[in-house]
């Protein structure tokens, strides 16, 4: 079946028409025969079995029975009427009941006639009854597609009161199957089909619809998981060779005084040997030819800002300049700040520009950014802004990426006649599962050790009965001149709970801990932002002890003193959330502490979270958690929510296929990088289809 017939209107397939075509378009996004195609079912009910009446049971089950109907009636009730049929079999009696359609019902059913009926069971006294049976004469039974297990597709309440039944919609498939004859062209070479014993690509599709058994379902639904995986990564890694051999990089080809300079006199502690492979590994990108385009993935407090800083400096090294992007102001200004720090003495320029930076300043940076009097430019999106042209900028390095869209990152490649190359960082441990998908085209590195002397936080889960034990913990920590921070949760629906749960907190703390012996900041979103700024800037220099605070403080805050973080409510916190908030702590030489405080009342996801976080500190192991129990849109945050719009795999159930998918793309982009060979010829025609219908893009957000 050619693949351009696939993408005919889905208007004209029999039995569908301008109106049914209007719904399945904006309630499932069905708008071609492809589509349609595509819609897989959720689940299965198995019709592989007809029972008796006989062997009925009160089990809430969904049987297929066959028999007659030898009468009807109508019963009123307080509100309408229902209809009733007596349904009868060699073994026993029951009843059908619709309480709508009874006018539809009346003049089209056959009475003594053989039927086959499927629907759920329920029992009122002594007797049998089924709402609603799904009902087909026996002879339409056996004539059509026999279907042992029957399809559930997805839908919405405005399809099913719109008349278009998963009966409908299979029956539409069915129609499908009919007018293509089931032809469907073969999308994977003969040898990989062999090799993983893969049914064929029609067999494939008719058993994902209709099934003749469990083994065959399966075999279609693992073929079309491959498949799937494998155009996705074959995209991916293809994306990634072109831009490879396409956007012709900046070649820093020497290592020189100013790089030299920083690592023989300004580190401030030895690299870890992770921190020294990445280095190297970014190195090996920027010697070459090519752009770089790499993830930079480390934990919080692994010390990615210092590898970011000595890539900076191979540019400057080579006549470039470089800059760093960040989130939010906050972060910004502690990315400026540490950098500043870093470099102490060391001859080369600096400047910060974000949205509160005076015009008469934001003047003078744009200058000398454009006559190369500024060698490093940290900022928020501020510096995606047209006015700011750089000399030659070499380097960009983007922090926390997943909250800059993929058109902002283009802006920065365009602010050059050769592109930058890019860094990007992130303390968001992404699962590997989820990388190989996300960020299959851009080359990653991970630091995956934390720097010497830091010791691993102790993460302990405590009850609020044993509020007073931590009370006095507290008062303990603070003896010995440390600092506390204790979270309250944010929920965005209701500000004015929040809001409360924080005073009265705020409230029982004060009464534990008062004046003039201890000081407390406070710090919330309804405050104005000088105002966080001046009770940060208290607990920083530590003139308070103790900050009480909503998830503000998530993001970015650097307080090397503090030593302990309770987190109230802690069950209301995702994982990512409690990891990034524990690592608050835990930045200076002593034993820092992280304390989960809950109700009793916990579900068994939120017992899972509070266990993974007091049993591990790795990044990694949590998000891998995070992923089996939150799924794939969720991880990255709501802008990402169409992360992979897959039609059938899940890249965590199915993440055995998708590391198999992607050792195959890896091989058959080897051998045959231009999938020019005949035997991949097959392939090289359903990647143009995929890629002319939808870019990457329209699989990755």
């Amino acid at each position: 079946m050619n693949s351009n017939f696939l993408q005919t209107p889905i208007v004209y397939l029999k039995g569908v028409g301008p109106n049914r075509a209007e719904l399945l378009r904006s309630e499932l996004g069905i708008e071609s025969f492809q589509d349609l195609l595509q819609l897989y079912p959720n689940r299965y009910l198995d019709k592989t079995q007809y029972y008796k009446i006989a062997q009925l049971k009160d089990s809430g089950a969904d049987v297929q029975i066959l028999g007659k109907i030898v009468h009807l009636k109508t019963i009123e009730q307080k509100r309408g009427k229902r209809l009733v049929a007596s349904f009868v079999d060699d073994t026993g009696q029951m009843e059908l009941v619709w309480f709508r359609g009874q006018k539809w019902i009346k003049e089209n059913i056959k009475l003594n006639e053989p039927y086959v009926i499927f629907g759920r069971i329920n029992r009122y006294g002594g007797t049998f009854s089924m709402p609603h049976p799904e009902m087909e004469l026996l002879k339409a039974h056996q004539a059509g597609l026999k279907i042992s297990m029957q399809p559930i597709y997805p839908s919405t309440e405005k399809l099913s009161n719109s008349g278009i039944t998963n009966r409908v919609v299979s029956k539409l498939i069915e129609q499908l199957f009919l007018e293509t004859k089931a032809n469907f062209e073969e999308t994977l070479p003969q040898e990989l089909i062999s090799e993983l014993q893969l049914i064929s690509k029609a067999d494939a599709l008719l058993n994902i619809h209709f099934p003749k058994s469990q083994g065959l379902l399966a075999k279609a639904q693992f073929r079309l998981k491959f498949e799937e995986l494998f155009y996705v990564q074959l995209q991916l890694l293809n994306k990634k060779a072109v831009r490879k051999q396409k956007i012709k990089g900046l070649a820093f080809d020497q290592v020189g005084n100013t790089f030299n300079d920083f690592f023989q006199n300004h580190l401030p502690f030895q690299l870890t040997n992770a921190q020294k492979r990445v280095i190297k590994e970014i190195r090996n990108d920027l010697g070459s030819s090519a752009q770089m385009n790499r993830l930079l993935q480390g934990d919080v407090g692994s010390g990615k800002t210092i590898v970011a800083l000595m890539c900076m400096l191979l540019a400057i090294d080579n006549g470039y300049q470089a800059c760093l992007m960040a989130p939010t102001e906050i972060l910004a200004n502690q990315h400026f700040n540490g950098l500043k720090e870093l470099l102490g003495e060391m001859d080369i320029t600096i400047e910060i520009l974000t949205g509160s930076v005076k015009k008469a300043v934001r003047k003078g940076i744009h200058e000398r950014l454009e006559n190369g009097g500024l060698n490093i430019l940290v900022g928020t999106h501020a510096l995606l802004e047209d006015k700011v042209q750089f000399k030659n900028l070499g380097l960009a390095v983007i922090d926390e990426q997943h909250r800059f869209g993929v058109a902002q990152r283009s802006k920065l490649w365009r602010k050059n006649q050769v592109p930058p190359h890019i860094l990007v960082m992130t303390a968001t441990p992404i699962p590997r599962t989820l990388a190989m998908s996300l960020y299959g085209d851009l080359d990653i590195s991970v630091i995956d050790e934390l720097p010497p002397g830091r010791k691993p936080i102790k993460t302990v889960h405590r009850y609020d009965a044993n509020r007073l034990k931590v009370f006095q913990f507290i008062k303990d920590e603070i003896k010995k001149g440390r600092q506390v921070y204790i979270v309250y949760p944010l929920i965005q629906e209701s500000e004015a709970l929040d809001y409360k749960d924080l005073m009265d907190g705020y409230e029982s703390i004060a009464r534990d801990f008062p004046l003039p012996d201890y000081q407390i900041s406070i710090v919330h979103g309804k405050m104005k932002a000088e105002d966080k700024d001046y009770e940060m800037e208290r607990f920083v220099k530590g003139k308070t002890q103790i900050m009480v605070a909503t998830t503000v403080i998530e993001v970015g805050v650097n307080v090397p003193n503090a030593s302990v973080m309770i987190i109230e409510s802690a069950e209301r916190f995702g994982l990512s959330q409690l990891h990034q908030l524990r690592g608050r702590v835990g930045r200076g030489a002593e034993q820092s502490f992280c304390i989960l405080m809950t109700s009793h009342k916990l579900s068994s996801d939120a017992k899972t979270r509070l266990e993974t976080m007091v049993r591990t500190n790795d990044g990694f192991e949590i998000a891998e958690v995070d992923l089996k129990l939150r799924g794939p849109g969720d991880l990255m945050g709501t802008q990402q929510s169409g992360l992979l719009n897959l039609k059938i795999a899940d890249i965590v159930k199915d993440n055995q296929i998708l590391k198999s998918a992607r050792y195959y793309a890896i091989t058959l982009l080897k051998e045959d990088p231009k999938m020019a060979k005949q035997e991949n010829s097959s392939i090289r025609q359903a990647y143009i289809n995929l890629t002319k219908d939808k870019a990457i893009w329209g699989y990755i957000s």
